[in-house]
């Protein structure tokens, strides 16, 4: 794996990383930008239901050129594959399903992660404007919230913090995290390491991380 020794997994391989933990029968919910890659994951035999909030419920892997259907994107703009038994439903059935608690999983990006489970998608700091959108419902509603980002930012500043310093989207909802570095969970003290990535110690780990790393 090129770069392993420095960055561990590469994008593809955390949105790999993350959906092996998603269960048979879960509807899973993909947000905008990293979380997008999870539909393109060999998941085996499992039925795992991929849901947008732009109403394709049951999609699949993202179509190279010259394969796709323009019409058909995922909440991220991306042309995707329909899966057998895929529906398309208006945007406003497809926060019923949201707000129905229907969600057995959203994974979600974002800027940064507190060890307490809150997490900051939608503004920087010194930003104007923006909104939280979709990602309040999905926070207050989905049954799990799981979380894809890069470790750091690109100044090399932690995005695993002790305490979020961005505007938060939610408080104490996120159950796992994952990064390039690894995977993570939050404790309220910490952050319990579930796996580092290749190429990835604990020591390189605990020095880009904003709060403590905890024993599993």
């Amino acid at each position: 794996m090129s770069g392993a020794a420095s960055t561990g997994w590469d994008r593809q391989q955390m949105a790999d990383r993350l959906a092996r933990e998603f269960q048979d029968g879960w509807i899973v919910n993909l947000g905008v930008g990293l979380p997008t890659l999870c539909s393109n994951t060999d998941i085996g035999d499992r039925d795992i239901v991929y849901h947008a909030e732009n109403g394709v419920i049951g999609y699949g892997p993202v179509l190279p050129p010259g394969e796709e259907d323009l019409h058909l994107v995922n909440a991220g703009g991306q042309n995707v594959s329909l899966q057998p038994g895929a529906a398309i439903v208006h945007h406003a059935d497809s926060f019923g399903i949201i707000r129905s608690g229907r969600i057995d999983v959203t994974v979600m990006g974002a800027y940064e992660v507190s060890a307490g489970g809150d997490f900051a998608n939608w503004r920087l700091a010194g930003a104007k404007g923006g909104g939280i959108g979709g990602a309040m419902d999905l926070a207050a509603c989905a049954r799990r919230v799981f979380l894809l980002l890069e470790h750091t930012t690109r100044k090399g500043e932690p995005r695993l913090v002790a305490r979020c310093r961005l505007p938060v989207t939610a408080r104490g909802v996120v159950t796992l995290v994952a990064t390039n570095y690894g995977l993570f969970a939050p404790t309220g003290e910490g952050f319990a390491v579930r796996e580092l990535a290749p190429g990835i110690d604990l020591a390189t780990a605990r020095a880009a991380t904003g709060a403590p790393l905890l024993p599993a």
